[in-house]
């Protein structure tokens, strides 16, 4: 059993390989509402923000009106895109594993409602977690509100919830929260920014998540 009893995931490139798709999503509704190009690195920072903040980023000279409507385009883009985005390998027997041990698994993530209910119908994986947050129904990462309000919801304290994220904005919310987190660095951002963010650890992929929680059984 772990030492945990709340595991909180974000979605878009700590359980799902979409860091790509979101890029490309992206791009795409910036050539076609004709603004100025931005490099891919740049793009894939934001994941894991809340789409309004993600585009006030990108473009912080420009105005509501075309922060509203670069966001309208990429929403509708990802919506009709017919790329269906992987999962990282190992994902589902991770989950299953924790949910079998009768832990409480929860997502915390940057996609929307609508979106987060697209990929956890594509995937099969709703009935694994008790509580989900999406960036259009609380504050945005890293204001820890996500986190907050599963703890709360499954009466869990800090001390024995972890979140689970690729980016900094996941690793501070936790530590905004003042629950614990693990850092993983196949998504968006590199090991030195997570690493600022004083995660537990720092793991690569998602057997080595599976390993560290079963590890930390015998350690805590």
């Amino acid at each position: 059993m772990s030492q945990y009893q709340l595991i909180i995931f974000d979605w878009d490139g700590t359980l799902m390989d979409s860091t790509g798709h979101i890029v490309n999503c992206m791009r795409h509704a910036i050539t076609k509402l004709d603004l100025a190009p931005l490099e891919d690195q740049q793009i894939s920072h934001i994941i894991g923000l809340g789409l309004q903040e993600a585009v006030q980023t990108l473009y912080p000279n420009g105005n509501a009106a075309m922060w509203t409507s670069l966001a309208d385009c990429y929403r509708q883009t990802w919506l009709d895109s017919p790329v269906d985005t992987p999962l990282f390998d190992n994902a589902c027997e991770l989950l299953t594993e924790l949910a079998e041990q009768e832990l409480f698994l929860g997502v915390a993530t940057g996609k929307s409602r609508r979106g987060l209910d697209k990929v956890l119908k594509a995937t099969g994986l709703g009935d694994l977690f008790v509580a989900t947050r999406c960036a259009d129904e609380c504050h945005s990462k890293p204001h820890p509100q996500m986190v907050s309000e599963i703890m709360d919801f499954t009466g869990v304290s800090g001390s024995d919830a972890l979140m689970i994220g690729d980016t900094e904005f996941d690793l501070l919310m936790a530590k905004n929260a003042g629950a614990h987190s693990l850092g993983i660095t196949h998504g968006a951002h590199d090991e030195a920014k997570l690493l600022a963010c004083e995660p537990q650890a720092i793991v690569h992929d998602l057997h080595q998540v599976q390993h560290w929680l079963r590890r930390a059984v015998t350690e805590f």
